[in-house]
């Protein structure tokens, strides 16, 4: 599988030890400004589960399976993983590619086993530009008529500052929960 044009996505669910989230979310914090430093990160981050105020999902993004192999078996990380010995355990680690994360229904990202595999590239796409075109209209129409004093860069921060959460967290679970059946058929 090629992921150099994709990036790689780490998640790691991890059970908190009890009265230990905040050491956890430092150390967590911490974990992520060291991956930072390495070629290829792209970034990364923590959730907290909704249904389980002591389940976490950490989930880190590398540029190549390369660069997150460096990562994964550095020195610096084995003494990080150390320092966090007692105050979470890992429950399940997924690696995904691309965007399929977005395609992936959030349950079977809490479990050992993977449900399903992401749908073919060719539907993703299709799903993206089905949500892409009418938030992209939208702010076309209503948003940037009112930025016209602004440079272009500055109204396509503004614009994809807008229309990225919208997608992220709206358009596409709404989409991929009633495209379900097409998407995995």
């Amino acid at each position: 599988m090629n992921t150099t044009a994709t990036g790689v996505t780490t998640s790691v669910s991890r059970r908190v030890a009890a009265g230990r989230e905040q050491e956890f979310l430092r150390w967590t914090d911490a974990g992520m400004a060291m991956a930072g430093t390495f070629p290829g990160f792209l970034g990364g981050g923590w959730l907290r589960a909704a249904s389980d105020p002591e389940q976490y999902h950490v989930v880190y993004r590398f540029a190549d399976e390369h660069t997150l192999a460096a990562w994964t078996t550095s020195p610096a990380r084995k003494v990080w993983v150390g320092r966090g010995t007692g105050l979470a355990q890992d429950t399940v680690t997924h690696r995904l590619t691309g965007v399929e994360g977005w395609f992936e229904p959030q349950s079977t990202l809490t479990h050992a086993v993977r449900v399903s595999v992401p749908p073919p590239r060719w539907k993703q796409a299709v799903t993206i530009w089905l949500g892409f075109f009418p938030i992209s209209l939208l702010v076309a129409v209503f948003v940037t008529p009112r930025l016209a004093p602004l440079d272009v860069v500055t109204r396509t921060v503004v614009a994809t500052v807008l229309t990225t959460p919208v997608m992220v967290f709206v358009v596409l679970p709404f989409l991929t929960a009633r495209l379900r059946r097409w998407l995995h058929g």
